[in-house]
């Protein structure tokens, strides 16, 4: 399941009270700390619990809680338009990104509450969990067994997922906005987080001030069909980069002959691993194949530091040591398993995309010819066969059309939402400023001087202006020629 996928913890401490956040609302805010995960230091702020029908539309219906944190400005009279942060996935904690990303939107802070809600079926929002593991997108698993996989997940689901998709998602939000008392919201989106701030924005636009996409979902694109092909991509350009890198070029050869050697290897036979297992310590066995092989790469193709390893660890695995690639197999599986709500992911992907592919033009053969294969695409098919679709508004795959100052950013080398998604979602956008970081990957945001550029942006809500040349100096992690780091 992993390969299909795109901690938070409260305890009672002192924080400041800001004045803009509203005491006789619905919501019962206390001091408490947030955290990106265990071992993380905490970040104080003030959390609570929203109160949201299971399906809006009927007011009777059961009430869910859905988790709230408000980060305090670090003014005394803080703007009345709070930042929002949305997290990706879909599936992921928003509280929880933020508590890992703070540092990039520290500066926005200065002026401005952070207003946090964990999207239903994610974090501590009613989490719609359940155990779907890789085997369901490996090559462990016919289609029948893919799908009574699905249907014993959907048994122990807590709450009926049709009700956990984007189009009520942006109705939570708002809600939480009138309770707090917030007369507008300045949106940050990444990934599928984008989607959610361009449809709320669609829905809600007086509400709105202005909207930063990062790592961009256009509306009108079903996402599957494609993410095999820009992982290729992205691959293929650490590839080039090593081939025109003398330095990488003269320590691993030709990378690209050499992987394919390896995938092959793999493609006849598993290995089997002996390896610590990296977030325990403890001895372990891994079966390492194609599957694992195609999940460890894409995810370290997202940002630039871990791109800077995939020459040696691709190097070190065609020389028969797979224990650097397969323990960080380990890792990132691990942390993706941690992160992501699998219920409330398949609850968006089964209403939001699959319904929309078409047939005659999915790229069946192109994705055969890539590292990952048509794997990801079938078995998201499979599964959503069995998935109920659920809630979808009106106009939710048009592009979002709208004068409102709109900031897209993208990663030159982003393995999943390439530049060219951006694009598309501007077609409609009557405000909007693209930006590109040359050798970055997926999420920008706390990049080099992207924090002061998204902090002017919110401050002054304008575009025409905006210095963006620092941009230009953003910096890409050179390639690791051993396990000591890059040359000097």
């Amino acid at each position: 399941m992993k390969l299909l996928l795109f901690a938070l913890t409260v305890v009672c401490g002192f924080s400041l009270f800001s004045p803009a956040i509203a005491a006789d609302t619905g919501v019962d805010l206390q001091d408490c700390r947030i955290y990106a995960g265990p071992g993380f230091p905490g970040i104080k702020a003030r959390c609570g619990i929203l109160l949201r029908p299971l399906n809006p539309a009927d007011p009777a219906s059961p009430h869910i809680d859905l988790h709230v944190a408000v980060v305090p400005a670090l003014t005394l009279q803080p703007e009345p338009d709070a930042f929002v942060p949305i997290a990706g996935g879909p599936g992921q904690s928003s509280i929880e990104f933020y508590a890992a990303q703070a540092g990039a939107f520290e500066k926005i802070r200065r002026k401005r509450d952070i207003v946090l809600l964990d999207q239903r079926g994610t974090g501590d929002s009613s989490p719609m969990n359940c155990e779907l593991d890789d085997a369901a997108v490996g090559n462990d698993m016919d289609a029948a067994e893919i799908r009574e996989a699905t249907e014993e997940c959907l048994e122990v689901l807590p709450q009926d997922p049709r009700y956990f998709t984007t189009s009520i998602a942006v109705q939570d939000l708002d809600a939480l906005r009138d309770e707090l008392g917030y007369s507008q919201f300045n949106l940050y989106g990444v990934s599928y987080g984008s989607r959610v701030a361009q449809h709320y924005a669609r829905r809600y636009p007086d509400t709105t001030r202005t909207v930063i996409l990062d790592g961009v979902v256009p509306p009108q694109l079903a996402l599957g069909p494609e993410i095999a092909l820009e992982a290729q991509r992205a691959l293929q350009n650490v590839f080039d980069r090593c081939a025109e890198d003398d330095a990488c070029r003269e320590r691993f050869g030709d990378l690209e002959k050499r992987f394919a050697a390896l995938k092959a290897q793999l493609d006849e036979a598993p290995v089997t691993v002996k390896l610590p297992d990296p977030t325990t310590g403890k001895p372990d066995v891994v079966e390492f194949g194609n599957t694992e092989l195609s999940g460890a790469l894409r995810l370290l193709s997202y940002h630039p530091t871990t791109i800077a390893l995939i020459p040696l660890l691709v190097s070190e695995a065609a020389d028969g040591n797979f224990v650097p690639l397969a323990a960080q197999h380990v890792l990132s599986s691990s942390a993706m398993e941690e992160a992501i709500s699998i219920g409330m992911h398949n609850a968006v992907v089964c209403t939001e995309d699959t319904p929309f592919y078409k047939e005659s033009e999915l790229p069946r053969e192109a994705l055969a010819q890539t590292y990952i294969g048509p794997i990801m695409l079938e078995s998201m098919q499979t599964m959503c066969e069995v998935w109920p679709a659920g809630v979808i508004d009106d106009g939710f795959k048009e592009p979002l059309a709208t004068s409102l100052p709109v900031l897209l950013l993208s990663g030159a080398e982003d393995p999943i939402t390439p530049p060219g998604y951006a694009e598309r979602a501007m077609v409609e956008l009557n405000n909007a400023k693209h930006l590109i970081g040359r050798n970055q990957g997926h999420g920008l945001a706390p990049r080099g001087c992207v924090p002061n550029v998204l902090a002017e942006f919110v401050n002054t809500a304008a575009l025409a202006d905006l210095d963006t040349t620092c941009m230009e100096r953003l910096f890409a992690m050179p390639f690791f020629l051993d396990f000591s780091g890059p040359a000097p």
